[in-house]
């Protein structure tokens, strides 16, 4: 589940929210400003309404960036540094640079996170209470009971055991504990993530056609999200097993072309080096250190007349931005950073000197060396 929109950065991890975040966003607002709050407190101005309520969700999607944080705070004290958090649809999603070592980790990272919604729904409950007692008007009052009943609903959801919930995280904990394969735990809670989301998916389809039209396309809509998540999270731990002890030098395109980041933009785009086989070049300093990344569609964003003045390191991607990985570095914690995109292409440093790159072709290559030949087809006569 890739960010659709980034939006910053917290305590270093990258916070982004992917496109389906603004739809529940919206129904969210819609629904409480439209139906909930005018049956609560009727005769208020419908401005008023639309603020509670847009208020309450924007307190809604910070409970579930608490929610998230929580994991990155945990996985980082067990030794598992976070690359990125997206809000989505169903709550949020924690990408992780490697795994945890052990099944206690791995519980310890899973489990949190639906233990910090429950809390958060009991602080909004108390809240709403307290309010209450204090003479508060009545829209604050169903505002912060509101925020408590589904922050709740939250961690009973994230629970289920059935990946990519928390709590299939915690199936996978379980599984991992108790037969020491970490990749047939993997396996275990993805088919128990297929299995919800179809469930949710033909459970959607039969309301849909009985009289709760809304109600079912909701439901199929979460169930074909899970379904999605569950399958690429299956996916990713086949590959992650495959390249397990495997190397990125074995993978690592060796002494790739580089870039010198006083190289004017026209230099660069006229230069046949740079032409036809690649699409990103690692750039270098005048010292020959690694500097950053330039792609062919990042120059020629520069206009024509400005790219004899304008050097490579001025609209190069800055080293900090890169993805970088040293040579002894296990391809299996790589695979889950790598993005699509020539911007994504993961430079190999030994020290601060450039010793490859690699792309999602070069992992397609290695795995076609690892994967066990499949038998040939046997034709009936």
């Amino acid at each position: 589940m890739r960010a659709t929109l980034p939006l910053g950065r917290i305590a270093g991890v990258r916070i982004g929210v992917h496109w389906s975040v603004v739809l529940i966003f919206a129904l969210i607002t819609w629904i409480l400003a439209r139906s909930r709050f005018p049956e609560v407190e009727p005769g208020r101005a419908e401005a008023l309404y639309w603020v509670v309520a847009l208020c309450t969700a924007v307190l809604f999607f910070g409970s579930l960036l608490a929610h998230e944080l929580a994991h990155a705070v945990v996985a980082r004290r067990n030794g598992v540094l976070v690359e990125d958090i997206t809000l989505w649809l169903l709550g949020g999603l924690a990408r992780l640079k490697s795994e945890a070592s052990r099944p206690g980790a791995e519980l310890r990272i899973a489990g949190v996170g639906p233990l910090v919604s429950l809390l958060l729904g009991v602080g909004f409950g108390l809240c709403s209470w307290l309010i209450h007692l204090l003479g508060a008007p009545r829209l604050l009052v169903e505002s912060a009971a509101w925020l408590a009943v589904i922050n709740v609903l939250l961690a009973l959801f994230n629970a289920i055991p059935a990946a990519p919930l928390d709590g299939g995280r915690l199936l996978r904990a379980v599984l991992w504990w108790r037969t020491g394969d970490r990749l047939r735990a993997a396996v275990g809670a993805t088919l128990a993530g297929r299995a919800f989301g179809w469930l949710l998916v033909v459970g959607g389809l039969l309301l849909f056609f009985t009289t709760r039209v809304f109600d079912g396309l909701w439901l199929a809509l979460i169930g074909w999200f899970l379904l999605t998540a569950a399958t690429a999270e299956g996916r990713q731990a086949q590959l992650r097993s495959t390249l397990a002890g495997v190397p990125v030098r074995r993978a690592m395109t060796e002494q790739p072309v580089t870039a010198g980041s006083g190289l004017t933009v026209a230099q660069f785009l006229a230069d046949a080096r740079y032409r036809y086989r690649h699409s990103a070049f690692p750039v270098v300093d005048a010292a020959g250190d690694a500097a950053g990344l330039i792609t062919l569609d990042r120059a020629r964003r520069v206009h024509a007349d400005q790219r004899d003045t304008t050097t490579v390191g001025e609209v190069m991607l800055p080293l900090s931005e890169v993805t970088t990985v040293a040579p002894d570095d296990l391809l299996s914690d790589l695979l889950p950073r790598m993005e699509p995109g020539a911007e994504h292409r993961v430079v190999v440093l030994d020290g601060r000197r450039v010793a490859g790159i690699v792309s999602p072709s070069d992992i397609n290559r290695t795995l076609t060396w690892l994967m066990p030949p499949q038998p040939p087809p046997r034709w009936n006569r």
